[in-house]
């Protein structure tokens, strides 16, 4: 493929993209937070993720949960920063013992960029992964006890 050739292309594309959130009807807008929660999404539907988030996010994850009525924040470890036509996304996690790091980064990346692309039109032009914690089997709450019944 010859250089201009190769702009061309680039520039047919680049048209092709913006034409779908900017149309002479008007122009499509997508919020950061829309961005986030797919993101978050596709994220977690990755294997080896065991949660999103650095400890403090998740302990206010986990008491938000608690709430009557709650929502589950599914933006939680996750950051966009999203432009006219393009979106870069940042990734705070925790991933399960014996998962291989970078196989479970190139699947969320994959993952993400295809949801995120898919559904608003953006292009993704990154995804960083930040691997905070590993988490083992071992640090799953043990069942309490059953109590004995005070009176019969």
């Amino acid at each position: 493929m010859t250089e201009s050739s190769a702009k061309t292309v680039t520039t047919a594309a680049a048209a092709t993209r913006q034409s779908a959130l900017v149309t002479p009807e008007g122009t499509t807008t997508i919020a950061d937070t829309v961005v986030s929660k797919i993101a978050g999404i596709a994220a977690n539907e990755v294997s080896g993720v065991y949660a999103l988030g650095g400890g403090a996010a998740r302990a206010m994850g986990t008491l938000r949960e608690r709430i009557p009525g709650a929502r589950t924040n599914h933006a939680q470890g996750v950051s966009v920063e999203v432009g006219e036509t393009e979106a870069a996304v940042d990734l705070d996690l925790v991933a399960e013992y014996g998962v291989s790091i970078t196989d479970l980064a190139s699947g969320i990346r994959r993952n993400v960029i295809s949801a995120v692309e898919r559904m608003t039109g953006l292009r993704v032009v990154e995804v960083n992964v930040a691997v905070n914690d590993v988490h083992l089997p071992q640090d799953d709450p043990q069942p309490a006890p059953p109590q004995e019944q005070r009176v019969q």
